[in-house]
């Protein structure tokens, strides 16, 4: 396999339990090189614990995880064993995660939020990762704010700071839990838009989203999860217009109009 065939993001046979509750049950999904796939279903199955995995905020008791040809976790049969901290770190260096709820530092102004990342994780030149945050900011459509504090801006313009932060680190693979959940219709739109963008760009992305018509337009693939397992994928008119599984098919007819 080339590297240009390598998976971006690989996770194999990923199982994860909270106590008695298996919420994971041997989940594998691949994510290539300027793909989109949004992750739709109802809640409680499974979506965002997924994401978590991947985004090693959460650890899974089996199953492996590797971004490109770095491997974070493997399992040769008695369990998933970690990496050391090295790889960790340079894992978190391959992905950005914007979350529903912004989680930007409520005392950083905008320009500092979106900056301090490359400076203290990348060790970036702090003139370099200004003026790439500048331009983040310019394509957020935030000239102006660089100087207010996230308790200054609206809830669409925070989470456009947050995908400007995550930008920022010049990641191979850009996550999304549930981005426009925390917000009203308008301000969903905002960030709606800025992620076409990205996918217009052909960024890689996951997207775990309640947003149907969004992923719909958007993603070239759609993974439909029901009680920790994928209970179908294929692209979104495979999904949407001709979805097989009669669990697909009962969500669907619930959540479009």
């Amino acid at each position: 396999m080339t590297s240009s065939d390598m998976p971006v993001v690989s996770l194999k046979n990923i199982h994860k339990r909270f106590g008695n509750n298996e919420v994971l049950k041997g989940i594998s999904l691949d994510i290539h090189h300027g793909e989109v796939v949004a992750i739709i279903g109802a809640s409680g199955g499974g979506k965002s614990t997924l994401l978590r995995c991947a985004t090693l905020l959460e650890t899974f008791e089996q199953g492996s995880l590797s971004f490109g040809d770095l491997s974070v976790a493997t399992d040769s049969g008695s369990g998933a064993k970690y990496a050391g901290a090295d790889v960790i770190r340079q894992a978190k260096q391959r992905y950005g995660l914007v979350f529903q709820n912004f989680n930007l530092f409520p005392h950083y102004t905008v320009l500092r939020n979106i900056m301090d990342a490359p400076v203290a994780v990348q060790k970036r030149d702090k003139a370099e990762a200004e003026k790439d945050a500048r331009q983040l900011i310019e394509r957020m459509g935030l000239v102006g704010k660089e100087d207010l504090v996230p308790c200054e801006l609206s809830g669409g313009q925070q989470q456009r700071v947050a995908i400007a932060r995550a930008l920022c680190m010049n990641p191979d693979v850009l996550f999304f839990d549930e981005p426009t959940s925390a917000l009203d219709p308008e301000l969903t739109q905002e960030v709606l838009k800025v992620i076409r963008s990205l996918a217009a760009e052909h960024m890689t992305m996951v997207i775990v989203t309640h947003e149907m018509l969004f992923a719909r337009d958007v993603a070239d693939r759609i993974v439909f999860m029901d009680g920790g397992v994928i209970a179908e994928e294929g692209t979104p008119e495979e999904v949407f217009n001709r979805p097989q599984n009669p669990r697909t098919q009962e969500f669907l007819s619930k959540v479009l109009y």
